[in-house]
This record gives C-alpha cells, sequence and structure tokens, in this order.
C-alpha cells in the first residue's frame, strides 16, 4: 500500500508540475512583452519630445525678432487644426479694452482689415464666459491657443490674436487675476476711451432708442457703414437731462480711472477715439474716413474736432454740451 501510494502520488505531480512551468514561461513571455512594448513606447514619445523641442528651439529664435520682444511672441499649437508652413510664424496677444460706444467696433473693423490681424469681438457678452475667474481664464486659454473660431480669425498665419472686451463684461470684478493671466501671457492690452463723454452719451441714448424703432427699414444697427445710414440715424435727438448729465458724464469717466489704475502694470497703450481718427493714415486705411455712430452728426474732418472743452463747474453747460446743443446732437432739458 505504501510503494502503490507513493507511485501514485509521484504520477499525480507530473501534470501539476508541467501546469506550474508553463504558467511560469506564460508569465516570463508576458513581462518580456510588455517591456518591450514599453521600452518602444518611450523611445517614440522621447523621440516627438525631441522633434518638439528641435521644433520650439528653431521657432524660438527669429533672427528678425530682437531678443527683448521674445516674451511676448508665441507659437500656439491649436489642438484644432495644424498651423502647417506658419508653424513658426510668431503669434502676439492683444486685448481691447473699452465701453459701449467709444469707436472700438470700428477700430477693431480695422485691425481686421489686415490679413494677418485677427480680433474676435466681444466674446465675454456671453455671459457663462465670465461666471467665474475660472470660466474667464478658461475661456482666454482657448482663444490664445488660436482654438477659437469667428469670422475674423484668419488661423494658420495669424501675427496678432486678440479680442474686445468691455469694462462691463467681467473685466473689473477680477482685476487682479486677470492682470496677472496678462502679465504671464505677454498680452498688449490697448486701451481705447472717448474723451467727450458727452457725446458717448449721446450715442448711448440713440443706439437704446434706435433698439426699440428699428429705424433702417426695420432692423437695428450698432455701427453704421455708410453715410445714408449715419444721417437716418442722427436725426433723432435724444433728450438730456441737464440734473443727470454731470453725474453720468463723471461715472464714466470714473470707471475709465479706475481701469487704467487697475490695469497699469499690464503692457498696455492708450487711444482715445479722437485722436484715432483725426491720423491721416488711419483715414487713408479705412477708406472715406468714419462714418457716425447713431445719433450723431458724421464725424468732422481732422483737426476740426471741437470737443477739448470740459463741462462748465456746478453743473453748467461747458465747451462740448454748448456744441451738442448748436449742432444738434441732443436738446437738454
Amino acid at each position: 500500500m505504501i510503494v502503490y501510494s507513493s507511485k501514485s502520488s509521484k504520477g499525480t505531480l507530473f501534470p501539476v508540475r508541467s501546469m506550474l512551468v508553463f504558467f511560469i514561461a506564460l508569465f516570463g513571455f508576458y513581462v518580456c512583452y510588455f517591456s518591450f512594448t514599453q521600452i518602444t513606447l518611450e523611445n517614440e514619445e522621447e523621440e516627438m519630445n525631441g522633434a518638439e523641442e528641435r521644433t520650439n528651439v528653431l521657432c524660438k529664435r527669429p533672427s528678425e525678432i530682437p531678443y527683448e520682444q521674445m516674451q511676448y511672441v508665441h507659437f500656439p499649437r491649436p489642438m484644432s487644426y495644424d498651423r502647417g508652413e506658419c508653424e513658426c510664424t510668431p503669434v502676439r496677444f492683444f486685448v481691447i479694452v473699452s465701453m459701449q460706444r467709444s469707436g472700438s467696433g470700428w477700430f477693431e473693423t480695422l485691425l481686421n482689415s489686415h490679413p494677418n490681424v485677427s480680433s474676435n469681438g466681444e466674446i465675454f457678452s456671453v455671459r457663462e464666459r465670465r461666471e467665474d475667474i475660472a470660466s474667464i481664464l478658461w475661456t482666454l486659454d482657448k482663444l490664445y491657443d488660436l482654438d477659437w473660431h469667428t469670422s475674423a480669425a484668419k488661423n494658420e498665419c495669424t501675427a496678432a490674436f486678440g479680442l474686445k472686451w468691455m469694462l462691463n463684461q467681467g473685466l473689473m470684478d477680477y482685476p487682479d487675476e486677470i492682470v496677472d493671466y496678462l502679465i504671464k501671457k505677454g498680452v498688449m492690452v490697448i486701451f481705447l476711451f472717448r474723451r467727450n463723454t458727452l457725446r458717448r452719451l449721446v450715442s448711448v441714448l440713440a443706439n437704446d432708442h434706435d433698439k426699440k424703432t428699428k429705424q433702417l427699414n426695420g432692423t437695428h444697427k450698432a455701427h453704421v457703414h455708410s453715410q445714408e445710414e449715419a444721417e437716418i440715424l442722427a436725426r433723432f435727438k435724444p433728450e438730456v437731462d441737464v440734473s443727470s448729465l454731470i453725474p453720468s458724464m463723471r461715472s464714466a469717466e470714473q470707471s475709465m480711472d479706475a481701469c487704467l489704475r487697475r490695469f497699469r502694470a499690464t503692457r498696455h497703450m492708450i487711444l482715445y477715439y479722437e485722436d484715432v481718427i483725426r491720423d491721416d493714415n488711419v483715414s487713408a486705411v479705412s477708406g472715406a474716413g468714419v462714418p457716425g455712430t447713431p445719433g450723431e452728426e458724421a464725424v468732422q474732418p481732422a483737426r476740426q474736432d471741437p470737443h477739448q472743452p470740459t463741462p462748465g463747474p456746478g453743473g453748467q453747460l461747458g465747451g462740448r454740451e454748448t456744441h451738442a446743443q448748436a449742432h444738434g446732437v441732443c436738446s437738454f432739458t
């Protein structure tokens, strides 16, 4: 019985050992295959990273860009398309900071007339994009990655890319965080304001009136592009309450001052609508001058703009108000 049992146990152990050796061999094969695959993937990733680093080195050293300007140029890699032969075209970022009825629409149209400049409008007019600072920064990242598609986008060979941002569209809600972002990204901030706050107020009132009446063949146009349209809209003369006139103008001026103060650390330039339209080079680029905005007469020839005097003390009509009333821009009550 003992011998039989010993022989029987040896016989039963043989297939168990064979199976154990088989599983060990299979596990060894799996480990070798996994290691080989991992090494291959790592090599491919290193090659891709090396190629990307070589491309970055090549793109980040263009001879025509001064060394001190290198922090302001970028080589975005959008996810939605390939920049192709323009991959190494440096891109500069900008943002136009303005207020409604300050000439920003015309100024943006002027910029977009350049084949390699894209200004993408008031993207923060959509409330969801400015609900909080996270939404704002996510939107800016997508924009400056060139993954923002509008009719103004030039895509592959864009050399300057930006947007228009109004003061009442979340800009002043998170100024410190936005300033840090703009500095980090090397964004040029273009402040575009209007010296003549009275004419801006008249334009706001007239634009609100046209939203209701739709004077141009039943449609509302915030910006006109012909002398005929400007004359039609200029027929409306809004009545301005003198008691609220000075506070309204001062409120606008305080908003501009607060913006300039909070964003003074950024790389920026300050433009005024009245100064820009006097520039002969701008007039030549834009064609037949600047059309009038709703509720206003057409812009006068260069160096004949009478908008320099400031309101008189104590709420009295100053030079700007007197001129506006004399030329039928508005009436005071």
